[in-house]
Order: structure tokens, then C-alpha cells, then sequence
């Protein structure tokens, strides 16, 4: 398994390949949640093939909107399928980030300790001080695509979202469920 070629490999595609207008589904997503699964995989004791299946999967959990952003959980695990034996990982390898990719799909149903990571890790800044910055960058794309029209809609939506997400790693859970639930509470009262 040649984890770093893999790497360099799926970062030149997502850089050249990802549609501009995604504002938060970037370049920027990807480090951003390659940072976070990191940090709490040390935290869960997440170490050696593991950690790197991990942060493979992470690497290319976002790589389907190169394709389209419908089923895009899909299409990362067939480009993971396409390109990944070529640096060295098995048929078992794969699946397993396959697994991953598509516990990110929302609702998130994790089965297992790394899908739980990488869905905690890609939803990260819900619990963080940066949310709303961060928020903004998914309200521009989503309203690009038609998908919210305004502000009070996708504050609505926000707090939809909220309530129903919740951490699943203890890690996650005891650093950003609390700045999450402020977030939530906030959104309400702007709501009210």
C-alpha cells in the first residue's frame, strides 16, 4: 500500500478536477476533514493500516463530486475501486474504505470505529468556533445549486440538521458536542 503516491495522486485530481463553484465541497473540505480524522484518530488510538485506510478514505470520500454531486458516496468508492489497486491496496482494502466513504452519506450510519471517525470528522466544524464561517461556504453552494434560496431557509435548515446530528466517537462527542449544541441554540433564536 503506498499511502503517500495514493495521496499526491487524489489531491492533483481533486485540485484540477473539482468543479470551482463548490465552495464548501473544495480542496479546502478535504484538508480540513484529513486534519480533523487525524487528530481523532490519535485521540481513539487509531494507528499503522488502520490510520492509513482511514485517511485514504478520507482523501477520496468527496472525490465523487469530480463526477457529480448526485450520489457522489457512490462515485468516490468507484474511483477509489478504479485507482487505488494501482498503488498497492487489496480488493479487502478497499472495501473497507468504501465502508467509510459511505457512512458519510447523510443521514451518517456508521458500522464500525473508523466509519465512525471519518463521519465525525467530516461534520467536524458543527462544534467549532468556525461554524459559521464555514456554514457560509455550504449556504453559497447549496444556494448556487438551487437547493436554498435565502438566509431564513437555510437557517431553518441548519437547525433541522443539528438536532438531528450527533457525534459518535467519545473524542468528537467531548470536544465539540457542547460548542455544537450553542450553535443549535443560537440558530434557534434568530429563527425565533
Amino acid at each position: 500500500m503506498r499511502f503517500q503516491d495514493a495521496r499526491e495522486f487524489i489531491m492533483d485530481k481533486l485540485t484540477r478536477e473539482l468543479p470551482k463553484h463548490l465552495t464548501y465541497h473544495s480542496i479546502n473540505h478535504i484538508n480540513d476533514v484529513y486534519t480533523s480524522a487525524q487528530r481523532l484518530a490519535l485521540l481513539e488510538g487509531v494507528t499503522g493500516e488502520d490510520l492509513e485506510l482511514l485517511l485514504t478514505a478520507v482523501l477520496f470520500h468527496d472525490s465523487g463530486f469530480t463526477l457529480s454531486p448526485k450520489a457522489h458516496e457512490d462515485m468516490g468508492c468507484q474511483i477509489a475501486r478504479q485507482y487505488l489497486p494501482g498503488f498497492g491496496y487489496t480488493e479487502g482494502q478497499v472495501l473497507r474504505i468504501c465502508g467509510m466513504i459511505m457512512a458519510t452519506m447523510i443521514p451518517q450510519a456508521p458500522h464500525n470505529l473508523l466509519e465512525e471517525i471519518i463521519c465525525d470528522a467530516d461534520l467536524d466544524y458543527l462544534g467549532r468556533e468556525d461554524f459559521t464561517e464555514i456554514g457560509n461556504l455550504l449556504f453559497r453552494e447549496l444556494a448556487a445549486n438551487g437547493i436554498v434560496s435565502n438566509e431564513n431557509d437555510w437557517n431553518q435548515l441548519q437547525v433541522n440538521f443539528l438536532t438531528e446530528h450527533h457525534y459518535f466517537t467519545a473524542s468528537a462527542i467531548k470536544l465539540r458536542k457542547a460548542q455544537k449544541e450553542e450553535h443549535l441554540n443560537n440558530l434557534k433564536s434568530i429563527i425565533n
